[in-house]
């Protein structure tokens, strides 16, 4: 459930503050140097690095990734698509998706669907490829597509 700010909770393995401010400035930039980490923490840069280890070891942090500008995410055609697969097949789909970088969001759903994908192609017939692409993976049944036409509301950080 998400909490008040619209982030999900933390995992219970979050210990303190000091936890969730590291948490927060590298959810701002992945890319901070330790040291900057803990000259704004205000602790010793061995502090950082245990906290990180212990953080990534206990998977609290599982990956560190690039985010695009926001107006970069704005351009091209945008899709969600419902992915419905066979009985034991989801684990390979959902690697198999992972390396299509047009894929921006990945849920496991609840419904009609198993997963719903959200796409951002540079034009439509690199969205019709992608779909083309989506359907033939081993597993995928079924593949329904919606297009977004306008974005009516956007909360987005």
């Amino acid at each position: 459930m998400p909490s008040s700010s619209g982030k999900p909770p933390l995992p219970a393995i979050v210990k303190d503050q000091l936890d969730r401010d590291l948490i927060a400035l590298l959810q701002a930039n992945a890319r901070e140097s330790t040291a900057n980490l803990a000259r704004k923490l205000d602790v010793a840069r061995t502090t950082v690095l245990a906290r990180l280890n212990r953080l990534e070891r206990e998977g609290v942090i599982v990956g560190y990734t690039a985010r695009l500008r926001q107006d970069q995410g704005d351009q091209g055609v945008h899709a969600y698509v419902g992915i419905t697969t066979s009985p034991k097949a989801g684990r390979d789909v959902v690697r198999r998706l992972a390396s299509i970088p047009e894929l921006r969001h990945l849920c496991s759903v609840s419904g009609e669907f198993d997963y719903l994908a959200q796409l951002c192609a540079d034009t439509m017939p690199r969205l019709d490829a992608l779909l083309d692409e989506i359907g033939e993976i081993e597993g995928v049944s079924k593949t329904t597509t919606s297009v977004v036409l306008a974005v009516r509301i956007d909360r987005k950080a």
